[in-house]
């Protein structure tokens, strides 16, 4: 049996905050889970300003059916988040609700000038789980830093093994521990960069596939 469950209510209140959310924004949520996020966000926003994408279908009915009887008929998609949905495209915001280690350009694409990506990190650069947060540039390309911890499970698709975290550490440790708001991203079409203080000082590059 599928099983899911919700973030921490404080975490979910600190996302929704870095959101900056305002009245008539569109938000595109990825990993439905229960579906509480996406009814704070249909609270805010209003259901028709909401779209979720939920990989797994059990999960989804489950989250589609509880928000409906809530009165919060948020748009529940049952599919891989890595694509998000570009039927409803183009979002203000972008919120991922299980971490990832790559940003799916996809992400990127559907989401307005001007836009935010929130992302929790997996630990590939730092020891801790991080939330990263994006805003998407007029050239096509979302950048951003680590703002603050955050604890959360893989995308289906994004899953690493645990010598990763090992090596992460072990770099972190070699560069001297440095406080992870000093990590920042960079995202293009072409593959994304994980930079130390500026965008000139890569730490890890990866290319699209």
């Amino acid at each position: 049996m599928a099983t899911s469950s919700s973030s921490a209510p404080e975490l979910m209140a600190e996302m929704i905050e870095a959101l900056e959310l305002e009245p008539g924004m569109r938000v595109l949520e990825i990993g439905t889970g229960t579906g509480y996020n996406a009814a704070l966000l249909a609270y805010l926003l209003g259901s028709e300003n909401v779209v979720s994408v939920e990989i797994d279908a059990e999960v989804a009915d489950r989250a589609r059916g509880a928000l409906q009887r809530t009165g919060y008929r948020v748009k529940v998609i049952t599919g891989d988040g890595e694509q998000g949905y570009a039927a409803d495209a183009p979002y203000d915001r972008v919120i991922a609700t299980a971490a990832a280690h790559t940003v799916p350009y996809a992400w990127v694409e559907q989401t307005r000038p001007g836009g935010v990506i929130l992302v929790p990190w997996a630990e590939t650069v730092h020891p801790d789980g991080r939330l990263a947060r994006f805003v998407v540039g007029p050239d096509g390309i979302a950048e951003g830093r680590f703002i603050s911890q955050a604890f959360f499970m893989p995308l289906q698709g994004q899953r690493l093994q645990p010598h990763v975290g090992f090596a992460a550490e072990e770099r972190w440790e070699q560069a001297g521990r440095p406080d992870f708001t000093r990590y920042g991203i960079t995202v293009t079409e072409r593959g994304q960069t994980i930079w130390l203080d500026s965008p000139e000082h890569v730490v890890a590059a990866q290319e699209s596939p």
